[in-house]
């Protein structure tokens, strides 16, 4: 069965993805989802990155975006509002004036930034080969912890993120992430299973099993996001996310509406 909504989709807005959100919500409609939201990356805290994130002068523009298609498809499907801010450590406060300035539905935590530099960014790629990975990784899920303690976020993104060209840690990683799974479930933060993943060089969908097991064990809630930048990604693979969520012994995800849970859905 076809979760019944995706929570991780982008706009052109951000600079590094296609298409109107008209193209988006109606390839939404003809997939089968009953619910979408639009999580575009916030306008970064640290630098302006243009083709990376939204600018703070964009905002007002994607909420009229979304309203206008909210108002056209209203009946057919539920459209939400929410952002993927970046967690950088230090700009907490910035962060969130950004995330207060709008009455969002929820918002994806993300940490794309490790030690300064962007482990998915090919062009930063080169970057890899001076690093201890092992090190990398357990600076990322230390990264991810401190985001859930800021209590600024609903749900943390692609939770294996530094993967995704293929660079895994060389020594067990399992107290990492049971460690990181522990304060997700105290912080009351979800877990993401984004089908993103399959369409990088990695090839596997984050997390990868073995973590999202952990996460499980632990009561780690969940949501699904393509991770769409185009129309033709939203659900993408959201079957295949369907069948590696019960594998890991999940029965049911969230569904968000104004920054709280409005239910959960059984798989």
């Amino acid at each position: 069965m076809l979760p019944y909504a995706d929570y991780h989709m982008h706009t052109a807005l951000c600079g590094h993805a296609t298409g109107s959100l008209d193209e988006y919500v109606r390839h939404a409609i003809d997939t089968g989802l009953k619910e979408i939201g639009f999580s575009d990356h916030a306008p970064m805290v640290h630098e302006r990155l243009p083709g990376v994130t939204m600018d703070l002068r964009q905002l007002p523009l994607y909420h009229r975006l979304i309203d206008e298609v909210k108002a056209k498809y209203e009946g057919r499907i539920t459209i939400k509002y929410a952002l993927e801010a970046d967690f950088i450590p230090g700009f907490e406060a910035k962060t969130k004036a950004i995330i207060d300035a709008y009455p969002y539905d929820y918002i994806i935590g993300s940490v794309h930034y490790v030690n300064g530099w962007a482990v998915d960014d090919p062009a930063a790629i080169e970057h890899w080969k001076t690093q201890d990975i092992n090190n990398i990784w357990r600076e990322y899920f230390r990264l991810l912890r401190q985001s859930a303690q800021t209590g600024l976020f609903n749900t943390i993104g692609h939770c294996d993120l530094p993967k995704k060209f293929g660079h895994r840690a060389t020594v067990d990683m399992s107290a990492q992430v049971k460690a990181t799974a522990q304060v997700f479930k105290e912080c009351r933060v979800a877990i993401e299973i984004n089908t993103s993943g399959l369409r990088k060089p990695i090839k596997e969908m984050y997390p990868c099993a073995e973590h999202l097991n952990i996460y499980c064990a632990a009561g780690v809630p969940l949501v699904f996001g393509s991770d769409a930048h185009t129309p033709g990604d939203v659900g993408k693979n959201f079957k295949e996310a369907v069948d590696l969520a019960k594998t890991a012994g999940y029965k049911e995800y969230l569904i968000f509406n104004k920054r709280n849970i409005e239910r959960k859905q059984a798989l």
